[in-house]
């Protein structure tokens, strides 16, 4: 069977297009010549292997992707992939649960970088009451669920700048990282029922700093803001790729009603 290996080169120039840097800019930050990063790049000079994973840091490539670079060099893979449930990630997987713990009683959930629910706190289920069951298969992608008219999408107060907010994260996600599994999802999002164009008013509370979610429940609408979690030192795949998402609430109303609701 015939595969197509893409030249190192060609790598490190749609990187460097997707940074938005000239050839010259990039060399200047990566403090080598411009002549030496074309040669580089058209394949007359063969890169070691730690000069690629030096431009792959100046690219802030993902890690998945810096193995992939060094694949294509020649030389050996040098960041692991873990699975989550695999005796080695216990110790990281505690973590992740002792910080979504630690946020109760309002919701908190770990995602690996498709937005599929790795793990949630005990408040979850506040969001989750009412939602059809095949909605809730594993794995559960949580925007899908979000958006779904099924879901929470018929839910949301202020569905339109959510889902605007949604699709900018997730544009400037596709972006960074080049994942066509992503650029797949947002399609699909974008046929569901609400459209894309934000709301009347979009981003106009907190100062325009914020975007809420606004839920509407039996008990009123609760409004929540996010915050985000990563492994600042990760040096594994998966946990690199793991975010939490903590749901703050959003004003005193929210508060007293989850913590009455959790007790």
């Amino acid at each position: 069977m015939n595969m197509h290996v893409q030249p190192v080169g060609e790598i490190l120039r749609e990187w460097r297009q997707r940074r938005r840097l000239s050839q010259l800019a990039f060399a200047c930050d990566a403090e080598i010549s411009a002549r030496h990063l074309s040669f580089l790049e058209t394949g007359r000079s063969r890169p070691s292997r730690d000069m690629l994973l030096h431009l792959a840091e100046r690219l802030e490539m993902p890690f998945r992707e810096r193995n992939a670079l060094l694949l294509a060099a020649g030389y050996a893979p040098v960041y692991s992939e873990t699975r989550l449930d695999s005796p080695d990630a216990a110790a990281a997987r505690r973590a992740v649960d002792l910080v979504l713990a630690s946020h109760e009683p309002f919701p908190a959930i770990a995602v690996d970088r498709h937005w599929n629910l790795v793990a949630g706190n005990a408040a979850l289920p506040l969001f989750l009451a009412g939602i059809p069951e095949e909605l809730l298969q594993p794995p559960v992608n949580v925007l899908r669920l979000s958006l779904h008219p099924q879901g929470l999408g018929g839910r949301i107060e202020n569905l339109g700048e959510w889902r605007a907010h949604i699709f900018d994260r997730l544009q400037q996600q596709i972006e960074l990282a080049n994942d066509e599994e992503l650029a797949a999802l947002v399609k699909e999002l974008e046929a569901y029922p609400g459209g894309k164009k934000p709301s009347e008013g979009y981003k106009s509370e907190y100062g325009g700093l914020i975007v809420p979610l606004k839920l509407k429940t039996d008990a009123g609408t609760l409004s929540f803001f996010t915050t985000t979690t990563v492994f600042g030192t990760a040096v594994d795949i998966t946990f690199s790729e793991l975010v939490i998402e903590s749901f703050m609430p959003g004003d005193a109303f929210t508060a007293e009603t989850v913590r009455e609701l959790m007790a």
